[in-house]
């Protein structure tokens, strides 16, 4: 069941409206058990990459797009650092909308990059960053008869805060939330969500040093990080963003790329979970920063790791070569 469907009476559709799904939401909620020994704290692991394409960007986007058919658009388009290109694609093909994604040239991981082209839309590389495309296709659909979808689409945070939804009907109750920040409208969902279900856990935002404006203070002008989906330097739900962090008692913090990578690992390696990189930042940040005296804790890890298979290949061990016999197989095997 679609997450417009078990939460109807929650989003702002009525009956007989259009809906855009492929089965989104109802993500596993995973106990992380050597991250809870190793924190001291009962962790939980939202894993938001079991989505149909792999993020948690398909929550917002079965209401955008929904949204933009009822609406008689004919085309949808969004800025992406790569998992809303991937979801905007999807979606569009499901609905028989055109689709077209602006992104900034080389920097989208080959498994984002893949799933855009192959849902049928087009893609635009453009030789500028994040926060320059988000400008420019803002301007683009003030222009033309063009919806766009990116999280200034008020129906992307609508779908994306029935994960607080779920997460409440799983738990009951949550003391911390930890959450990776980029453009921000994930963090400003949840917050709606939780305050929508009268929760208020605290929230624990965690962007890329290289990639902080929140933690600054100050626009990025040229966000690095390895964590690409958070490579983002002048969020677009900022303001949002830091009312969330300030009326739930939480905050935003930083962690380097090493940290982020030292937790991707720790997760595939020890609890069975294979995010993409910048879903670890939540797990770095609750590791390097901690979440105070915060006891059940819910870490969201936003996607698959699959997204980034070059990342991956470069942090994961060799591959041993052997020949075709029993001896060298006995050997590869045991060591």
């Amino acid at each position: 069941m679609g997450l417009m469907t078990r939460y109807a009476d929650r989003l702002p559709f009525a009956p007989g409206d259009p809906v855009i799904s492929l089965e989104e939401g109802s993500t596993p909620l995973v106990l992380a058990e050597r991250l809870s020994e190793r924190v001291g704290k009962e962790v939980w692991l939202k894993v938001e990459g079991a989505n149909p394409t792999g993020s948690f960007k398909d929550r917002g986007m079965t209401c955008a797009v929904s949204d933009a058919v009822r609406n008689g658009a004919e085309t949808v388009i969004c800025a992406s650092t790569g998992n809303t290109a991937a979801s905007l694609a999807a979606y569009a093909a499901r609905a028989g909308l055109r689709g077209a994604v602006i992104v900034p040239d080389g920097k989208i991981a080959t498994g984002k990059l893949a799933q855009a082209l192959m849902h049928g839309a087009r893609v635009i590389a453009l030789r500028g960053n994040f926060d320059e495309a988000l400008k420019l296709v803002r301007e683009l659909t003030q222009r033309h008869p063009i919806a766009l979808v990116n999280s200034v689409n008020p129906f992307r945070l609508e779908g994306q805060k029935t994960a607080a939804f779920e997460l409440l009907d799983s738990l009951g109750e949550l003391d911390a939330l930890c959450i990776p920040v980029g453009n921000a409208g994930n963090v400003t969902a949840y917050w709606k969500g939780f305050k929508e279900m009268g929760a208020a856990p605290r929230l624990f935002g965690f962007q890329a040093e290289g990639a902080a404006p929140l933690v600054t203070g100050k626009p990025f002008p040229n966000p690095e990080t390895v964590a690409s989906a958070i490579r983002i330097g002048n969020p677009a739900r900022w303001e949002e963003a830091m009312d969330a962090f300030t009326s739930s008692h939480g905050r935003v913090a930083a962690v380097s790329d090493d940290q982020i990578l030292d937790a991707y690992r720790f997760l595939a390696a020890n609890e069975g979970v294979f995010c993409e990189p910048a879903s670890a930042a939540s797990v770095a940040g609750l590791l390097a920063h901690g979440v105070e005296d915060a006891e059940r804790v819910v870490c969201v890890l936003t996607g698959n790791g699959l997204k980034d298979p070059q990342t991956a290949l470069a942090q994961a061990g060799a591959v041993v070569p052997c020949e075709p016999d029993m001896a060298a197989v006995e050997k590869a095997v045991l060591g």
